[in-house]
C-alpha cells in the first residue's frame, strides 16, 4: 500500500496534507519570529508530537489532542476523537514503521487570540513498501489550544490528497 493511501485510509489526523513529494519550503508568511516564546512553544508540541508519533505511542500521541478534536479530511470528512484514535491504532497496528519529520524551515505560528495558535508546516511521512522507503511530504494545519499551560491540538485541517 503506497503511503498516500495509509494515510488517507488511516485518516491521519496530525494533519497531512497538499501534494506528495514536495520537495521546497513554502514561502514563509508573516507570523510569530522563531525566537518567540509562543514559537518555541509550538515547535516543542511539535516535537512532542513527532517523538510520540515515530515511537507509535498512542497514549502520548492522543494526550496532544483536546477531547472535542475536529479533523476536517478532503477524502474522510469529519472524524472526532475516536475516529483520530481508531486511525492512529490501525496504522501503529501495520508495523510498517511508519514515521513522521517535520520539515526544516516549514513551521509558521501565528497566535490566536484568547485561544491559543495556528501552525502550519510541511511534515513528510516514510514507511517501508516492499521493502523500501515511501515517502510522501504534506502541509499540515493544527489550531492548538491552550489552557492554562497545557498546549493541545483542538482543530485538524488536511486536504490535498
Amino acid at each position: 500500500m503506497r503511503l498516500s493511501q495509509i494515510i488517507v485510509t488511516a485518516l491521519v489526523s496530525t494533519g497531512c496534507a497538499a501534494a506528495p513529494h514536495v520537495t521546497a519550503a513554502p514561502p514563509k508568511a508573516a507570523g510569530e519570529p522563531p525566537s518567540s516564546a509562543l514559537y518555541q512553544a509550538i515547535a516543542r508540541q511539535d516535537s512532542a508530537l513527532t517523538t510520540a508519533f515515530n515511537a507509535h505511542d498512542l497514549a502520548a500521541l492522543m494526550n496532544l489532542f483536546t477531547s472535542d478534536v475536529e479533523f476536517y479530511e478532503d477524502q474522510g470528512g469529519l472524524q472526532s476523537y475516536a475516529d483520530v484514535n481508531a486511525g492512529f491504532g490501525g496504522m501503529f497496528g501495520r508495523n510498517d514503521g511508519i514515521k513522521r519529520n517535520l520539515l526544516p524551515g516549514t513551521l509558521r505560528v501565528h497566535p490566536i487570540k484568547d485561544f491559543g495558535a495556528i501552525e502550519l508546516g510541511t511534515h513528510q511521512f516514510c514507511h517501508m513498501e516492499n521493502g523500501k522507503p515511501d515517502c510522501g511530504s504534506f502541509e499540515f494545519v493544527h489550531l492548538w489550544r491552550n489552557v492554562g499551560d497545557q498546549w493541545k491540538i483542538a482543530r485538524v485541517v488536511s486536504y490535498g490528497h
